[in-house]
């Protein structure tokens, strides 16, 4: 799913392909669930005529301030929603796949922007695609302060509470860490990859508990919570300008037979494990986070062993409601309907 740094890059490139442009048309494709709280027709005509006047993000949604008195778009990538400039490669999560396309209109297009400048000669397309149609995209009169941003928690970036804050807001839980760095009420726009991270540079274990986290770790969890966000949004969430020591680039090899080259501080192999904490898959450095005082880690892998992570012994969290939308849409069979103008 499309993390902190990979929805400020998307924010960052309506930026600069759609500020102060007008929005002489809007194509939209009905989806029922994509379109939450409104319908794709009312959505191209809020939008139809007016000029963008700034793209901006908090936690992993991602919204356009428009010139006039209507409403705004407001958009959530979910699992695998991207946006792709005409003439370009869509911006995936990751490494961009060898069958990616630059056809137009491209597959699974929920909508397209049509942007014309003052000055432009030629217009520029801009589209939102979803696959799994967990994505939602909204309309909301003032986004700050109108759900889903006004229930999210803090932003790593745009506003970090100072450590005593974030020291006595972690400790009031009991919850595994990893499972509140996942709540988008505690931490917005903190997703697996970035809370793996975090925790990976802060020398904490995934299932140490909140109300045991000693000051030191506190401090440490602190300051990487922010310093991992902003390196990886300094680098446009380019994952290979990432540093070589850090987790990610070495976390994908679960249940594959080439070995990662982590190394630890003293240059010897690192042992990269995994375990299901809040639901989610955790990657970890056995011999730089060790499970101190929280509790007593369930079965884990190393890097060589198995397809699966084994489950944690500490009570998962219950998934999100995208996850349940997916679940429930699996068997919904739609008839593909033309883009609608």
């Amino acid at each position: 799913m499309p993390e902190l740094p990979e929805v400020e890059r998307a924010a960052k490139l309506l930026r600069s392909v759609a500020m102060n442009k007008k929005i002489i048309e809007v194509e939209a494709k009905e989806d029922t669930i994509v379109f939450s709280g409104t319908s794709h027709e009312e959505f191209a005509a809020e939008l139809k005529g007016r000029t963008v006047k700034d793209a901006r993000r908090y936690g992993k949604v991602f919204y356009m301030l428009l010139d006039g008195d209507g409403r705004h778009p407001v958009m959530h990538f979910g699992m695998t929603g991207m946006l792709q400039v005409k003439g370009q490669l869509a911006t995936y999560y990751r490494e961009t796949p060898r069958k990616a396309s630059a056809d137009w209109p491209p597959r699974f297009v929920k909508f397209i922007l049509h942007l014309k400048g003052d000055t432009d000669e030629e217009v520029t397309q801009v589209a939102f695609l979803d696959a799994r149609r967990l994505g939602r995209v909204r309309l909301c009169k003032s986004p700050l302060t109108e759900p889903p941003i006004s229930a999210l928690g803090f932003d790593p970036i745009l506003g970090m509470p100072d450590l005593d804050d974030f020291k006595k807001s972690v400790r009031k839980r009991a919850c595994p860490i990893k499972a509140l760095l996942l709540d988008q009420s505690f931490s917005a726009g903190v997703g697996n990859w970035v809370a793996d991270e975090i925790l990976y540079h802060a020398r904490v274990h995934p299932e140490e508990r909140c109300n045991v986290l000693t000051d030191e770790q506190l401090e440490a969890l602190h300051k990487q919570t922010s310093d991992v966000c902003r390196f990886a949004v300094s680098v446009n969430a380019d994952d290979s300008k990432f540093p070589e020591h850090w987790l990610f680039k070495h976390r994908w090899g679960k249940g594959k037979k080439e070995k990662h080259t982590l190394k630890l501080p003293d240059g010897k192999p690192a042992t990269i494990k995994w375990i299901t904490v809040g639901g989610r898959t955790s990657a970890y450095v056995a011999e730089l986070q060790k499970l101190q005082r929280g509790a007593t880690a369930g079965p884990t892998q190393d890097a060589t062993e198995g397809e699966e992570a084994d489950e944690s012994d500490l009570t998962p969290l219950s998934g999100d409601d995208d996850e349940k939308v997916e679940k429930g849409t699996r068997k919904l069979k739609r008839k593909v309907r033309p883009l609608t103008r």
